[in-house]
């Protein structure tokens, strides 16, 4: 049986204490801290360089830190793996290379699930990030790229995790499709109760989709719901004069 994440409710998904990283003289983190509750959906928003993909990273130990601490449900990354999602910026690979979807998905089950997922999960989690099942038959460098992401959501959760990273989920893709990946993301939440932290730029549609918002420029500059966090003088302190694109929705 795969490992159960645990269930008490007073234990945070993430918990980020003085995170800080840096290269050489450059100084990508300052300090940060904050904590995402289990069953919640989290944004990391802020301008390009600010840090936020290099959070993701250094929360997941892809990179080092320089100091700090971080626990996913309570304990170091590595003794949770297995119940960890992840979707990153940018996935390269050869699209000339004859794998088809079916073959990638396979190969995900075999690397990050136990006996107990069978290969019947593979249809079923490409069903639920919305497409249909022939696509396993396709090559996956022939995918447009909403259909890309769709599938690397669907390799991600292939394991059921407890938490669900995603680095800028709609990079390249329409207007329709960033609605449907969101209507994905609320799906996943709802009746998974999976966690879900997610780098963006879209802040017009944050208070429609997430409990919390953690704004990043290398530090801490607001953290909390957000209808209190994204304040008229923290979103010019991220964004400067453009941030006016956002307003709160109910």
């Amino acid at each position: 049986m795969p490992e159960q994440s645990p269930k008490t409710n007073n234990i945070p998904a993430v918990s980020v204490r003085d995170l800080t990283v840096v290269y050489g003289s450059n100084r990508i983190l300052d300090q940060v801290s904050f904590e995402v509750s289990q069953g919640s959906v989290a944004a990391i928003i802020g301008p390009n360089g600010s840090g936020k993909t290099t959070a993701v990273r250094a929360i997941l130990g892809l990179i080092p830190k320089n100091s700090g601490r971080v626990h996913l449900l309570g304990k170091h990354v590595h003794s949770v793996r297995t119940l960890i999602g992840y979707v990153p910026q940018r996935f390269e690979f050869d699209h000339d290379f004859p794998m088809t979807v079916g073959e990638y998905m396979d190969m995900a089950r075999r690397l990050r699930c136990s006996r107990h997922f069978r290969p019947e999960i593979i249809p079923k989690k490409i069903k639920e990030v919305g497409l249909r099942e022939d696509i396993l038959s396709a090559n996956l460098g022939e995918l447009s790229g909403g259909q890309l992401q769709r599938v690397l959501i669907a390799q991600a959760i292939i394991n059921d995790p407890a938490i669900l990273f995603l680095d800028e989920p709609t990079t390249g893709i329409d207007i329709s499709g960033e609605a449907s990946l969101y209507g994905i993301i609320e799906h996943l939440n709802r009746v998974h109760n999976t966690t879900v932290i997610m780098v963006t730029h879209d802040i017009s549609v944050i208070s429609n989709v997430v409990d919390t918002v953690i704004c990043l420029n290398r530090k801490m500059l607001c953290y909390g719901p957000p209808k209190t966090a994204l304040t008229e003088r923290k979103l010019n302190e991220l964004f400067g004069k453009r941030s006016g694109i956002y307003e709160h929705r109910h």
